[in-house]
């Protein structure tokens, strides 16, 4: 049975006959249509002594194919030559909860037709070649090196392992553990999470549900193969039950300072009062409450933000700043007061009025082309939120109160329980 939503931005949505469910827009006054499917292979499902398995790959996945059918087979520089010469795009790519490939084609039959078989033999016989993988683990490798001399990766890293522990969210690539990762492991890790039972697949774009369940069923013809393998769960992210504080020396013009704890799924209840709250705490830029104390009254940083990072397990809650080395400690403080007071009494009104209006009269330019669309319908797809989710956002976000920040900030932040690390810092 597929269902439909009576709104402004229709979504059809149905289960194709391999298990995948699609979601669809039609936008016929361009020509163009954006595929994107998602399959649960991100990062929190690669072994800790791999870390780094699931962006390698996504990266090796255009490397090139086999043969195919009665097709050949293509190195990279030909399979970027076909892709080219169709005028459209086809690439992969991890996340924490994701493992995604995306297609950009014009919908001129034709083209569309060539681009969806060449996107399909892509995805029924990636090549992996180990050449590919040993030149561009050299890459990875030499600009992880390059990287330890910023101390913006050491906060990072150390931020975290603070966060979240054993938790593959806080998993880490390093030289160690791309090191150990074989073109084996990734047709392995490639054939067992992207299968076509759990695949999600949002097309936006110059086409009806006819043609979309054509292109889904050649798309998942492709990793039919892989069969449905059962995967197992994920453990949750467990809360920090004490303040952690990590001071790190490092010669730098400006110390980096990291403040949080884990936050929440995207599936929490209070979703929509902890992103308004968030808004006017630090993810306003300049009219945040942050910025307000840290930089107007105090001059300690030209910019700092706030945010939560919700996926399918709690992701961090995080604070961040670049301060002179002789300040941190004194911005470390501001950051905390301002942090402990919004939690015990909200916004104001007038906050609360500014930030609404704000982030209703904003709201188009969330949706202002086929790709951030099409970014919206993966996140209703991926997160099982409504199909009419984009008609109501800017009721939810109205319908937030001073009570409902207070209540979903108090429930979710422990101001005397978060990490903190600080690199950098004069003593």
């Amino acid at each position: 049975m597929g269902a439909h939503a009576q709104a402004a931005i229709p979504i059809e949505h149905w289960t194709h006959a391999s298990g995948a469910r699609v979601y669809l827009v039609a936008t016929p006054a361009l020509p163009m249509l954006d595929v994107q499917v998602n399959f649960d292979g991100g990062s929190r499902r690669e072994p800790r002594a791999k870390a780094g398995l699931a962006s390698a790959t996504a990266g090796l996945f255009s490397g090139g194919v086999m043969p195919h059918g009665n097709k050949p087979a293509l190195d990279e520089n030909q399979l970027s030559e076909a892709w080219v010469d169709l005028g459209a795009q086809f690439g992969a790519q991890a996340s924490a909860d994701r493992f995604t490939v995306s297609l950009r084609t014009l919908t001129e039959p034709a083209l569309l037709e060539q681009a969806v078989a060449l996107a399909a033999r892509q995805l029924a016989a990636p090549a992996w070649p180990e050449n590919v993988w040993q030149r561009d683990r050299e890459r990875t490798l030499a600009a992880l090196k390059e990287a330890e001399n910023r101390p913006a990766t050491h906060a990072g890293r150390a931020f975290s392992r603070a966060v979240f522990g054993d938790h593959p969210y806080g998993f880490e690539a390093v030289a160690d553990t791309l090191n150990a990762i074989s073109v084996a492991d990734m047709r392995g890790f490639y054939r067992r999470h992207v299968a076509a039972c759990r695949a999600q697949i949002s097309l936006v774009g110059a086409i009806d549900r006819a043609g979309s369940d054509r292109i889904v069923s050649q798309l998942m013809a492709a990793v039919q193969p892989h069969g449905c393998e059962p995967l197992t769960d994920v453990p949750q992210v467990k809360p920090l039950d004490r303040a952690i504080e990590e001071r790190m020396p490092f010669k730098a013009a400006q110390a980096q300072v990291l403040v949080g704890q884990p936050g929440v799924a995207r599936d929490d209840p209070d979703f929509f009062p902890l992103f308004v709250g968030n808004y006017i705490l630090g993810g306003g830029g300049f009219v945040s409450r942050l910025t307000t104390e840290v930089r107007e009254k105090r001059g300690l940083s030209y910019s700092v933000y706030s945010y939560f990072s919700p996926g399918l397990h709690a992701g961090a809650f995080q604070i961040g700043l670049t301060t002179r080395p002789d300040q941190a400690y004194q911005a470390v403080g501001v950051v905390r007061d301002v942090v402990r007071d919004f939690v015990a009494e909200g916004p104001t009104d007038e906050e609360l009025k500014a930030a609404k209006e704000y982030l209703v009269n904003s709201f188009a330019l969330r949706i202002d082309s086929n790709r951030k669309l099409l970014d919206n319908v993966s996140n209703i797809a991926w997160n099982g939120l409504p199909l009419d989710y984009l008609d109501t956002w800017t009721e939810q976000v109205e319908r937030v109160t001073v009570a409902d920040i207070r209540r979903a900030f108090t429930r979710v932040l422990q101001p005397d329980r978060m990490a903190t690390v600080v690199v950098g810092a004069q003593p």
